[in-house]
């Protein structure tokens, strides 16, 4: 079944289950039996689609899942997995060999920076970073050894835009694979493997899962390519729980009509924010005055649920304002129904040294905003009490 985002959120494959059941029920079986060993030979050597072990990925709320999202991002495939991070991993272990190198192109999770500059290099696996404002560098640091080039857009935490066409471009060029972190955007507001992308990860924990009750990940793109990837999920035991699976099915139903509305939040905050004597910078998509607006405007539906925006003060005021929020709750993650607030040297780039901090643009005042389903009106009193 095709048709808009809505009627897919809500029908996915369409299909009822044995019983009549309209929605893939929960099956939180880790085995599943046969009537003959033929039979399960037919399932374990791929002649016919079935059931066989969890751990494998052969679980009726699992696949039920992976077709939703799969047809979410017009892929030919998905693979849900037990976190973002354990998608990503599975995928740079699975297309990468010591000696490869990988290029990060933009400001990232600092979770994903830390597996590239730290963990991969244990492996033979090296990494070149570029910033979101050196894509013109792009074609000169990819060499004969390199397997993949990887970035976020929208980007964690400034919200940079980058060129998905243009970058799957030069990847395609130089016989490049092309990985897009979806997270921010959701595939609601961004199908980046209509732009030429090969490869879309997310952490469903966020938008897709979108009640803050759940953990997991999810990477769509072409069977051959997943079938590469499968292996690594399955021998490094990084599958979706089947109790998971069956909560992110439920979220994927209410994931238009969520995102379109913090779509519309976020917007208004942002441009509460802009004119606001204490905030210095905003940064959203959807204003006319960022700088990757007009990007945005072509490859998006939306422009997100996100904002952050730089507080004219050090990390210390910084921090006396965030504590006077009281819609926004202080907390890591993103993308559930309620509003959340953190400032990125504390969580999601605490880690990074802060040299390196202030060489991307992540300064001691910034503030980084998941807009959620509240009166946006009662989202902007409450900041601008909290700022002052």
């Amino acid at each position: 079944m095709r048709g808009g985002f809505s009627t897919l959120c809500v029908h996915g494959a369409g299909e009822l289950d044995a019983q009549g059941g309209i929605h893939a029920p929960l099956y939180n079986h880790s085995t599943f039996g046969f009537p003959s060993s033929k039979a399960l030979l037919d399932v374990v050597e791929g002649r016919v689609p079935g059931n066989l072990y969890t751990r494998y990925g052969f679980n009726p709320t699992i696949r039920a899942v992976e077709e939703n999202l799969a047809l979410l991002e017009g892929a030919e495939a998905a693979l849900a997995f037990g976190s973002g991070m354990a998608a990503e991993s599975a995928a740079f272990l699975a297309l990468c060999r010591s000696g490869d190198h990988i290029v990060c192109l933009g400001d990232v999770y600092g979770g994903t920076q830390e597996l590239l500059s730290r963990n991969l290099p244990n492996l033979g696996i090296e990494t070149t970073f570029l910033f979101g404002g050196e894509v013109g560098r792009l074609a000169d640091v990819i060499t004969d050894r390199t397997r993949l080039v990887f970035f976020e857009t929208p980007s964690n935490p400034k919200m940079e835009v980058l060129d998905i066409a243009l970058v799957a471009s030069v990847g395609k060029s130089r016989g490049v694979l092309t990985m897009v972190d979806n997270t921010f955007a959701s595939p609601i507001n961004q199908s980046p493997l209509q732009w030429g992308a090969d490869l879309v990860v997310h952490s469903a924990t966020k938008y897709l899962g979108g009640h803050s009750d759940l953990t997991g990940g999810a990477i769509m793109g072409s069977r051959a390519l997943l079938d590469v990837i499968a292996p690594w999920r399955k021998n490094l035991g990084q599958i979706m729980a089947p109790d998971v699976a069956f909560l992110l099915s439920r979220s994927l139903r209410t994931l238009a009509i969520r995102v379109r509305q913090q779509n519309e939040n976020a917007m208004a905050v942002a441009e509460f924010l802009s004119s606001h004597p204490k905030v210095k910078r905003v940064n959203y998509p959807g204003l006319p005055t960022f700088p990757g607006h007009a990007v945005a405007a072509r490859q998006m539906r939306g422009f997100g649920g996100m904002v952050s925006f730089v507080y004219d003060g050090d990390a210390a005021a910084t921090m006396e304002a965030v504590d006077r929020l009281r819609l926004f709750t202080i907390a890591p993650s993103l993308g559930g129904v309620e509003s959340l607030v953190t400032q990125p040297l504390m969580t999601t780039h605490h880690d990074l040294a802060p040299e390196e901090r202030l060489r991307r643009g992540i300064v001691d005042g910034m503030v980084r905003l998941s807009c959620g389903l509240e009166d946006a009106a009662d989202l902007i009193a409450d900041l601008k009490r909290a700022l002052g």
